[in-house]
């Protein structure tokens, strides 16, 4: 809990998620051309409060979650609609253009921990290392998602090409 409340360095960015939520479908997994396994799935989070004349309303927020490697393969083994999951990982938008010419964007969680919640509130993790790294951008054969390396460390992220450096935010 300390890394939520400590302050990234000066110049740096955070780009960080945690949600805990229920599965709202089974998981669909799928490999690349390169043969790397990819797992997505849907996760609904409720937000409840009182309106102004005392009543209860509530909202669903829905959550596109995709998971590399191990962490897709423990999904797909393991993760079935109505599961309650805590999930960590970065929020990652991909854009792209049909064969109409229209413009379509879609904003993901790129797993990179995932915990099983009992049903009293705890959280456990499943066996074996389910963290991932946070990928360093990298593609798969023409893949539209990056990859994630595996293991327990983050990839480095690499710098931007200089023709595409600039006013970016956060000192980038």
């Amino acid at each position: 809990m300390s890394d939520l409340l400590s302050r990234p360095a000066p110049g740096k960015c955070l780009n960080k998620v945690t949600l805990v939520g229920n599965l709202g479908d089974d998981p669909e997994t799928r490999f690349t051309p390169s043969g790397t396994q990819v797992t997505t799935a849907r996760l609904a989070t409720d937000e409840s409060w009182t309106d102004r004349k005392g009543g209860r309303r509530r909202r669903t927020e829905w959550h596109r979650l995709v998971l590399w490697r191990r962490l897709a393969e423990v999904a797909s083994q393991h993760l079935r609609k109505g599961v309650r999951l805590h999930v960590e990982g970065r929020l990652q938008t991909r854009k792209w253009e049909d064969g109409k010419g229209r413009r379509h964007s879609v904003t993901e969680i790129v797993v990179t921990d995932l915990r099983f919640v009992d049903g009293a509130g705890g959280a456990r993790r499943a066996r074996s290392p389910l963290r991932a790294g946070g990928g360093g951008g990298a593609r798969h054969d023409g893949h539209p998602f990056p990859g994630s390396a595996g293991g327990r460390r983050a990839a480095v992220l690499r710098p931007l090409p200089p023709a595409r450096r600039g006013r970016m935010g956060c000192g980038g």
